[in-house]
């Protein structure tokens, strides 16, 4: 799906790009990449579709994701938690 399409779709029920992120527990920032690309990944393009079509049908699409307990993904990157850009790299000897 176009970027400028899934914005569309989110329009359609009122929603805006960060009260999407927040709905499925993702980052706003994340989401809004995707502009660069052009496109939304399928999960995305899907998750939206469905919110818009149960909003067109007049369901409550709030109340049935926030009845899920959604577990926000975790950061990408090799840092540990509390250190930031992981674990320097041991001094190697190359003079051998």
């Amino acid at each position: 799906m176009l970027y400028s399409d899934f914005l569309e779709t989110l329009g359609k029920c009122g929603l805006t790009v960060r009260a999407f992120a927040e709905l499925v527990g993702m980052n706003p920032n994340s989401i809004s990449n995707y502009a660069r690309k052009g496109e939304v990944p399928t999960h995305l393009a899907l998750i939206s579709t469905l919110i818009n079509e149960l909003h067109a049908l007049g369901g409550d699409y709030k109340a049935a994701i926030q009845n899920l307990e959604i577990t926000p993904k975790r950061p990408r990157g090799g840092a540990r938690e509390g250190h930031f850009g992981g674990d320097r790299q041991d001094v190697l000897d190359l003079k051998t």
